[in-house]
C-alpha cells in the first residue's frame, strides 16, 4: 500500500502543477539580457555543486556505502525540484506571514511565477529565473546534511526527512533572511549567499542527525577514494562562483567582488589548513587541502558581497583554523558526524556570519557600528536553536513513522546493497 501511495501522491502533484502553473506572458522591456544570461549560467553552476558534493562525500566513505552516499545528494535534485515548484518557493518567498514564512498560496505550483521581473526580488531578470536560481540553494542544503549520517540511514526515511526539513526549516529561514519583509532582513542581518540559510541550517541539522541516530557499528573508513574527493572539491569550487557571484542577481560589480572574494578565501583556507596540519606534525594531505578549501568557501558565503579581498583572506584563514579545531574536538566527544558536516559547514557558517558583522562595508564593527553585530548574535542564537531543535524533532517524527536507521545486518552489508541492490566491484 505504501508503494502505491507514493506514486499516487507524485501523480497528484504533477497534475496540480500541470493545470495551475502559468509562466508565460508578454516580455517586459525591463529585462536585462546580460543579467539574465549571467543568472542562467550561475544557476547551472549552482546545480553542478550537488553532483560535486556527491563525489566529495562519496570519496570519504567506505566502499560498501559509496553509491548510497552519493545518491543521497543526487536524489535531492529530483525531490526538492518538485517540492519547490509545488510549495517550497511560495513558503520561502511568498507574501510574508509575520516575517517568518511565506503564504503557501502566493506562488503555489509556480502560479504567478512568470517571465517578467518581480521588482521586490530582482528588477532585471525574469521572476521565473530568480525562482530557479533559488531552487538550486534549496536542493544542496539537505544534501549537505547527509554526510553526518552516511552509512546508517534508511533511504526512504531520508527522503521523507528531506521534504519535512525543506518545508519547516529551510523555507522559513530563507524567508526570514532574504524576503524583503523577512524578520532577519528587517533587523539588518546580512547573508549574501547563504551562510545562515544554507550552511548553518545544514550544519545544525547534521549535528542533530548524528546525535539522534547514534554511532555506526564500524567507525573506520578503510577505502577512502581521494581522487573522488579532489574531483568533488573542484566541482564545488567551480559551482560556488555561481553560488556567491550569482547572488548579486546580475552581471554587475557586486558579482565581480563576490567572485574574487570566493576564490581568495577558499585558496587561503586551503593553504592554511595544510600548513597548520604540518605545523602540528601531521602530513600535508590531499584530503586536508580539500576540506580546507570547502571550509573557506563556506565561511566567505555570507560575506562575499560585503567585504574586500584582504578581509576575505582573513575570513578564510580564521575559518580554516577554527574548523580544524572543531573537527579535532568533535573526534573527542564521541559524536559520530561521519563526514564532519557540522565542524565544516556549521562552524564555517558561524565564523562567516560573525565576521560578516565585523567587516561588512559601512555597518561592520571595524566601522564603529554595533547594531549589525548584535543583531547577528541574536540571529545566530535563534538559527542555532531552531535548526538543531527543529531538525531533531523532525528526525523523531520520521523515526516513529518509518524508522530512520537501518537494521544491524543491513549496516553490515552496506547501504549500497541493502538499500539499492547495487555495489561497486
Amino acid at each position: 500500500m505504501g508503494k502505491k501511495l507514493n506514486f499516487i501522491v507524485l501523480t497528484i502533484l504533477v497534475l496540480i502543477c500541470t493545470f495551475v502553473a502559468n509562466n508565460y506572458e508578454e516580455l517586459s522591456s525591463a529585462i536585462d539580457s546580460g543579467d539574465t544570461a549571467w543568472m542562467l549560467v550561475a544557476s547551472a553552476f549552482v546545480l553542478l555543486m550537488t553532483p560535486g558534493l556527491s563525489f566529495f562525500y562519496g570519496g570519504m566513505i567506505n566502499k560498501k556505502n559509496v553509491i548510497s552516499t552519493m545518491l543521497q545528494s543526487f536524489i535531492a535534485l529530483g525531490v526538492i525540484s518538485v517540492l519547490w515548484v509545488v510549495v517550497g518557493f511560495s513558503l520561502a518567498f511568498g507574501e510574508s506571514i509575520g516575517g517568518i514564512i511565506g503564504n503557501p498560496s502566493t506562488y503555489f505550483a509556480f502560479k504567478n511565477v512568470g517571465s517578467n521581473p518581480n521588482p521586490a526580488f530582482s528588477s532585471t531578470i525574469p521572476f521565473l529565473l530568480f525562482a530557479l536560481f533559488q531552487l538550486k540553494f534549496a536542493v544542496i542544503t539537505p544534501a549537505l546534511i547527509t554526510g553526518s549520517f552516511a552509512g546508517r540511514v534508511r533511504f526512504r526515511s531520508y527522503i521523507f526527512f528531506m521534504v519535512l526539513f525543506s518545508i519547516f526549516i529551510y523555507s522559513p529561514l530563507a524567508h526570514m533572511t532574504w524576503h524583503p519583509d523577512g524578520l532577519f532582513r528587517n533587523w539588518g542581518v546580512l547573508d549574501f549567499a547563504g551562510g545562515t540559510v544554507v550552511h548553518m541550517s545544514a550544519g545544525f541539522a547534521a549535528l542533530a542527525g548524528a546525535v539522534f541516530l547514534g554511532k555506526r557499528k564500524t567507525l573506520t573508513e578503510d577505502s577512502i577514494n581521494v581522487p573522488y574527493v579532489i574531483l568533488g572539491t573542484g566541482l564545488l569550487w567551480f559551482g560556488w562562483f555561481g553560488f556567491n557571484a550569482g547572488s548579486a542577481l546580475g552581471a554587475n560589480a557586486d558579482a565581480v567582488i563576490a567572485f574574487a572574494n570566493t576564490n581568495i578565501a577558499s585558496a587561503t583556507a586551503m593553504i592554511t589548513w595544510v600548513f597548520y596540519e604540518r605545523m602540528l606534525g601531521r602530513k600535508m594531505s590531499a584530503l586536508g587541502a580539500c576540506i580546507g578549501a570547502v571550509v573557506g568557501l563556506v565561511a566567505i558565503t555570507p560575506a562575499a558581497g560585503f567585504v574586500n579581498i584582504g578581509q576575505s583572506m582573513f575570513i578564510g584563514f580564521i575559518a580554516s583554523i577554527i574548523s580544524n579545531w572543531a573537527i579535532n574536538f568533535k573526534n573527542k566527544t564521541g559524536i559520530d558526524d561521519t563526514l564532519d558536516v557540522f565542524p565544516s559547514h556549521g562552524v564555517g557558517g558561524i565564523v562567516g556570519m560573525l565576521l560578516t558583522a565585523v567587516f561588512a562595508s559601512e555597518v561592520g564593527l571595524i566601522y564603529g557600528e554595533t547594531t549589525t553585530w548584535y543583531n547577528h548574535l541574536i540571529a545566530l542564537v535563534i538559527t542555532s536553536v531552531y535548526c538543531f531543535g527543529g531538525s531533531y524533532l523532525l528526525y523523531f517524527i520520521v523515526d516513529k513513522l518509518l524508522s530512520m536507521r537501518v537494521r544491524e545486518d543491513q549496516e553490515d552489508r552496506g547501504l549500497d546493497q541493502s538499500q539499492h541492490g547495487e555495489k561497486i566491484d
